[in-house]
């Protein structure tokens, strides 16, 4: 199935054949505002290619995992009317140097301009057992086998790892939906660290009365088929354990021969290209962004502006024009707490928290807008593509040392 491309080119026209390597929220804010962009133009030819024609809603898994029905959103229905060709199938290899990528080791797709959008999974391998006896949410179907498991327990533990903002979301989630059962949060930090006293303390208020146990300052070492080990040598029982603690990208980008960091992430200049490569812009966590404050940290507020900025930046080279700096400074901290309550920390460009926060129901209704909102995004910039362009660029923290970095990306 796929959206097929709705123009031809003539014999003397030689296409630019643009190829977008995963469809989460940024590959496809990538896509849709390129292809808004060269909608009118017969010599760009944009082709999606992703695993599966399910759009995976990232933000909601939390809620599959515990057997609440979400819609089942169609990439390729997604891109209908776009002219953007879907492919579906496995990214198995990429070949930088000749411009070419492999899908499902049988099908090669050659590029002129690549856009590196693979993101991230759970790190499944630092930690002994994690692979084998935890689940994740790196997709749909990760979550909905987790779904299953804690439908069939009836009672018992769940233990989650990582007290990150996907640990503390599913944990809510979790101990809402199964009251039958007892979750214990671990994490090596504390529940709502990056918040304001008053948006912390209301955090772990909430999680306190669903009844979720929270350890802080603790670090599993190890999984087992019915318990996990901390470091020092206590051993909690767990029936079922989600693991939400670090993530990892795929190791075809450093064996593409790409300048990657120690993450494996493709290192970019300021235009969000690649520093070995120019003809490859990686986007959202398969990418080290510099900004003035440091670098980016993979979520969804600052992976869509980096989708459309590679976009921006394609149409401009394409128009004989040099791509601009990306730049982009932070400002919420979403984090849904049950169907009924959440917390909203404001921030600084920095990420730091502003004094500003948003509590119970008011912050619910807040963090469904935000998670409903890539849709109409979508939506609109396939007819008003500049729409999608504006974000917050971070102010005074990304002045600083602007000078530098587009000196460092133009080396």
């Amino acid at each position: 199935m796929s959206a097929q491309h709705g123009t031809g080119t003539t014999a003397a026209t030689t296409p630019h054949r643009v190829l977008i390597l995963g469809a989460g929220y940024t590959g496809m804010c990538a896509a849709t505002q390129l292809a808004g962009r060269t909608r009118r133009r017969e010599d760009v030819h944009i082709t999606l290619v992703n695993a599966q024609e399910r759009f995976t809603e990232r933000l909601r898994l939390h809620m599959t995992a515990t057997g609440q029905q979400l819609a089942e959103l169609s990439v390729p229905e997604l891109l209908e009317g776009t002219g953007i060709r879907f492919v579906r199938g496995w990214v198995t290899a990429v070949d930088a140097d000749a411009r070419t990528v492999r899908v499902d080791d049988d099908r090669v797709l050659p590029y002129d301009t690549l856009v590196y959008a693979l993101g991230s999974v759970a790190d499944t391998t630092a930690v002994p057992g994690v692979d084998d006896h935890a689940y994740t949410l790196d997709s749909a179907q990760d979550a909905e086998a987790l779904a299953d498991r804690l439908a069939r327990l009836g009672g018992g533990t769940v233990a989650v790892a990582g007290s990150g903002l996907t640990g503390v979301e599913s944990a809510a989630e979790i101990a809402e939906r199964h009251p039958e059962l007892n979750v214990v949060l671990l994490g090596r930090g504390e529940a709502g660290a990056g918040m304001n006293p008053r948006a912390g303390t209301y955090l772990r208020s909430v999680l306190d009365r669903l009844g979720v146990a929270v350890r802080g300052g603790v670090e599993v070492v190890k999984v087992l088929p019915g318990s996990v080990e901390l470091a020092g040598g206590e051993s909690i029982a767990a029936d079922a354990v989600l693991w939400a603690s670090g993530t990892r990208v795929s190791p075809l980008a450093a064996a593409a021969g790409l300048a990657v960091d120690e993450r494996g992430r493709i290192v970019t200049d300021p235009a969000l290209r690649s520093v070995s490569h120019p003809d490859v812009y990686a986007i959202g966590d398969a990418a080290a962004i510099r900004q003035g404050y440091g670098f980016l940290h993979g979520t969804c507020q600052s992976g869509m502006p980096t989708g459309v900025h590679a976009a921006v930046s394609i149409d401009r080279t394409l128009n004989g024009k040099r791509p601009k700096p990306f730049r982009f400074g932070y400002y919420h901290i979403p984090v849904s707490l049950g169907r009924h309550a959440a917390v909203v920390q404001f921030t600084r460009p920095d990420g730091s928290p502003r004094r500003l926060c948003l509590t119970g129901r008011t912050a619910a209704w807040y963090k469904e807008t935000v998670t409903a909102s890539p849709w109409a995004i979508f939506a609109r910039m396939r007819k008003m593509p500049a729409t999608g362009a504006f974000w917050p660029h971070g102010g005074r923290c990304n002045r600083v040392n602007r000078v530098n970095l587009v000196a460092e990306g133009a080396a």
